[in-house]
């Protein structure tokens, strides 16, 4: 949950000037003036004429002045129970008897408050959002630029992309914006981010487009394909609009790369092509369904493509192909690099990993594939990730050498643990991963990178996302002492 304090950019006008090729509405078109050269016959043409530091403000302040008016200030509240530390030997009735104390109560409730910025996007209140604004809230309290407040609730979340959508409870006039074409939004291009930095409501800010389609910002079991902005984006910014200069949001603000809190002219955005995708199917479904292989996949190394052959170190390298899927049922194998899915080039794993999960399952797809040095083509039926549960449990437990079970509610109360959270180890092979970092059966698995382990299922879904060679930082509790720490591996 975002707050954020602004800087202000100012520009020359020298600097404006040399701006060519940014045309706008507020520019009055100048008579092309003609000068004779030394030969009478030859015609020469005046440079067209280059855009002020007052044409660029203007288009600035008008982006501005649409646009504020649909952008909200989220604040939420989040009441939670958490669990008090164990102490050693806690369990041990004689730990009690010599002390003569009562035990600890094993829970305490906590409240958390945060700010954020929101998107209204249709004339029904939906507020487009971030899932570390939204996600989870217990209450949530809208504000609109006009003063107007009124509670909100959660549609849906998405913490695999980081957004949510919440509907406010009044949708009586409110405003709403456009979404652009992410997809056409060119690296240099000016922009402009509205939010709420450390909540102070209705601030623009402005800057270019400095890269796009990164990945690696956050967690990588997540779908990155990141706007790089040096518009200034503070804590709070989170979940408002980044803007092209016609006014069209082409971005959702999420996330800042700094050592110091603050913007450090390196801002990340959601494009507009995904969030508008998952904020339509969060509305509809209150959830999101996505594309299954069957594949691990990682990046090309320079030495990997120089070994098999291929002309660039593009694409995405199948490691393993999980049987029965449906990559295996249309013949994909180790070895095999993805260069384009559906005619689109692949330029790397995250790239692939997005666009299988954009599919909807049954849909078949055309795979493009690098193998025995020539390109070959391949079709997939898509599958879904509810269908794939069974063959990816299988596939996992043979990756780390380690079956799973639910968390009974006896070891809930026991333990501490709140229900619905973590995973127990059933079996353990010596020689996989966990079992080499010393886990053993009863253990139980709470985080894996700093992720939340959402039960069996989620403990699947996250395990066969990871590529091959992954490092892990795992979270574990020890079922004999009662405490945890953690503990590193490396995925087979």
């Amino acid at each position: 949950m975002h707050q954020h304090i602004l800087k202000n950019r100012y520009f020359s006008v020298g600097l404006a000037l040399m701006l060519g090729g940014l045309i706008f509405t507020a520019c009055k078109e100048q008579p092309i003036t003609q000068a004779f050269a030394a030969s009478p016959t030859t015609l020469q043409t005046a440079p067209a004429p280059q855009p002020s530091a007052y044409d660029l403000s203007m288009a600035i302040a008008k982006v501005a002045q649409a646009a504020i008016p649909a952008v909200v200030h989220i604040e939420v509240t989040q009441r939670s129970e958490v669990n008090s530390p164990m102490l050693p030997f806690e369990n041990d009735p004689f730990f009690h008897f010599f002390l003569n104390g009562p035990r600890m109560p094993r829970k305490f409730k906590q409240e958390m408050k945060g700010i954020g910025s929101g998107i209204l996007i249709d004339a029904q209140g939906h507020i487009l959002t971030n899932n570390h604004v939204a996600g989870g809230a217990s209450s949530i309290q809208v504000t609109l630029a006009d003063g107007r407040q009124f509670p909100a609730k959660v549609v849906g979340a998405d913490p695999k992309t980081d957004l949510a959508v919440i509907k406010s409870q009044d949708s009586d006039r409110l405003p709403y914006l456009a979404f652009g074409n992410s997809d056409q939004v060119g690296v240099g291009e000016w922009v402009v981010a509205i939010g709420a930095p450390r909540g102070l409501d209705q601030t623009v800010t402005q800057g270019i487009i400095s890269a796009k389609h990164r990945t690696g910002i956050s967690d990588p079991s997540s779908y990155q394909d990141f706007l790089q902005t040096d518009a200034p984006i503070n804590p709070g910014n989170s979940g408002g609009p980044l803007l092209n200069l016609k006014g069209e949001v082409i971005g959702v603000n999420a996330a800042i790369a700094t050592d110091s809190g603050g913007s450090e002219g390196i801002g990340f955005a959601i494009p507009s092509n995904m969030a508008t995708r998952i904020s339509s199917t969060l509305i509809a479904y209150g959830k999101v369904e996505r594309g299954w292989m069957g594949v691990s996949i990682s990046d090309v190394k320079p030495d990997t493509a120089k070994s098999i052959g291929l002309p660039s170190p593009k694409g995405a390298l199948i490691a393993d192909v999980v049987k029965g899927s449906p990559a295996a049922q249309a013949g994909l194998k180790h070895g095999d690099v993805v260069l384009s899915y559906q005619d689109k080039p692949i330029s790397d794993s995250s790239g692939l990993r997005n666009e299988v999960a954009d599919t909807p399952a049954g849909q078949q797809a055309k795979l493009t594939v690098w193998r025995d040095k020539k390109q070959q083509e391949f079709r997939v039926t898509i599958g879904s990730m509810e269908d794939s549960v069974k063959l990816l449990s299988a596939a996992v437990d043979n990756r780390l050498g380690v079956s799973v079970r639910p968390i009974t509610p006896k070891e809930d109360e026991k333990y501490g643990i709140d229900p619905g959270e973590g995973v127990a180890i059933a079996t353990v092979s010596p020689k996989g991963p966990f079992g080499q970092a010393g886990l053993e059966p009863k253990d139980f698995i709470l985080q894996v990178n700093g992720e939340a382990v959402k039960g069996t299922d989620g403990f699947t879904e996250l395990m066969s996302s990871l590529p091959a060679k992954q490092p892990l930082v795992v979270l574990a509790l020890d079922h004999r002492s009662g405490q945890s720490g953690y503990v590193q591996m490396t995925l087979n």
